[in-house]
């Protein structure tokens, strides 16, 4: 499903159902672009259709009213086009080939350069910039931005998917996009009209009693949540035709083994190489 009906808009416990399985929350407030912030799921199957012109634009622009710490705005993004380079990019993501199928891909960069730069033009020391908070914000201001682009893109009819997995190399990615000392992709994104070939259910997420704590952080939830939600996952990789296993045995397999990191364990002595300190 790649619009919502005027019926789904506004039909909360189908949307929190499709969210959260059998474990629903309390329905409350609700609007179109609650609605379509629920309806978001992760598409790796686009159409070959461009999007439409002035899409880059209005996503960045969309990107630039996110929040940023300060106002120091310590992001930038790259759009890539070059088909060459999308194949490099796809290949270093274990062959995620929605990157060189996608009609919009995007690189957000955790961006410390312009403030170095302007360190030099304006011949001020920045004390702060070689210190993991400044990193850290940077690395936020770049979600944060990127999520903006999420929900602007899916309010048009467009659907998207993050690319971590730029991380798996981080220096060979710096050197394909040209970036200076202390810029770092911290993640691509597919833009693109969803294949409807392609199986791109909503996916459940925990219960909200496992994440929403009140007053203080509270366990006791977790034991009783997490067989509900393994559950609900299992049946939904059945039917998304995905290898059959449950939540628990994803997290297993994906934080368990350091293989399972495909490079990124070397990250810290990568970005020493990039020019970021980190005291």
């Amino acid at each position: 499903m790649d619009a919502l009906t005027s019926t789904d808009t506004h039909d909360k416990q189908a949307a929190l159902a499709r969210r959260y399985g059998a474990a629903l929350p309390p329905a409350g407030p609700w609007n179109e672009t609650i609605a379509t912030l629920l309806d978001h799921r992760s598409v790796r199957g686009f159409l070959a259709d461009p999007v439409p012109p002035g899409t880059l634009e209005t996503l960045i622009a969309a990107a630039q009213s996110a929040a940023t710490s300060s106002n120091m705005q310590l992001w930038s993004a790259i759009a890539v086009t070059d088909p060459t380079k999308r194949r490099l990019l796809a290949a270093i993501a274990g062959d995620q080939k929605h990157i060189e199928q996608c009609p919009l891909y995007i690189a957000f960069i955790a961006d410390m350069s312009r403030n170095e730069r302007m360190s030099q033009a304006e011949q001020v020391t920045f004390e702060n910039l070689p210190y993991l908070e400044t990193f850290m914000v940077a690395c936020i201001d770049a979600a944060l931005a990127a999520q903006n682009a999420v929900v602007a893109a899916e309010s048009l009819g467009l659907r998207t998917v993050y690319i971590g997995a730029m991380r798996n190399d981080p220096a060979q990615v710096h050197e394909l996009l040209g970036l200076p000392q202390k810029a770092f992709v911290v993640f691509g994104l597919c833009v693109g009209y969803a294949d409807p070939a392609a199986k791109n259910e909503v996916k459940p997420r925990l219960p909200q009693s496992t994440v929403l704590h009140r007053e203080r952080y509270d366990t006791a939830p977790e034991a009783r949540d997490r067989p509900v939600y393994d559950a609900e996952m299992a049946q939904f990789s059945t039917r998304n035709e995905m290898q059959a296993t449950t939540w628990t045995a994803r997290m297993l397999n994906r934080m368990g083994p350091l293989k399972s990191m495909n490079g990124r364990e070397r990250i810290r002595a990568t970005l020493a190489k990039l020019g970021f300190e980190n005291r």
